[in-house]
């Protein structure tokens, strides 16, 4: 049984949530699975890179060589966005899902490069975050002086286990 909010009489008394009513149960549920046939996060993929065997996806950092030499996920194919037109074909397969990323969650790169590759017959998914995450959630990086770890931000997560999502 639904949770009783008392009578709305007017949108005016709506909460701001909820002046745009939410989605049928269907609809959200849809919505959501497709969310997640596009998106992938920071732990999930360090989950799947971390474990044995093949992941199944190859990851692309789509940023710049100065962006790459400064840090970037270890075993990640470095692809700048501009050189996927030219490059993608001798550098990823067709038939191996592609996961890109770039710096952050307030840059469009990891999704400019996702779009290029699509267009270019790739399954593609954007890893929510970006680098920016991956450093702060405390996964190890690579820079062109060697390998660095900083502790989890404890915005991010918990600073010991899993966040349970």
């Amino acid at each position: 049984m639904g949770r009783s909010f008392g009578p709305m009489t007017t949108t005016a008394h709506l909460s701001p949530v909820l002046r745009v009513a939410p989605a049928a149960p269907a609809e959200a549920a849809a919505y959501f699975r497709s969310r997640l046939a596009f998106h992938t996060d920071v732990a999930d993929t360090a989950a799947a890179l971390a474990a044995d065997g093949d992941p199944g996806f190859v990851l692309v950092d789509t940023r710049s060589t100065e962006s790459w030499d400064q840090g970037h996920v270890p075993g990640a194919v470095h692809l700048p966005t501009a050189l996927i037109p030219e490059q993608a074909g001798h550098l990823l397969d067709t038939s191996v899902p592609v996961v890109t990323y770039c710096w952050g969650p307030a840059c469009d790169g990891a999704t400019r490069a996702a779009l290029a590759l699509a267009e270019l017959g790739y399954q593609v998914k954007e890893m929510l975050g970006g680098f920016e995450y991956w450093v702060r959630e405390g996964f190890a990086y690579e820079t062109w002086q060697g390998s660095e770890q900083r502790d989890r931000d404890p915005l991010t997560g918990p600073v010991d286990g899993d966040c349970g999502c």
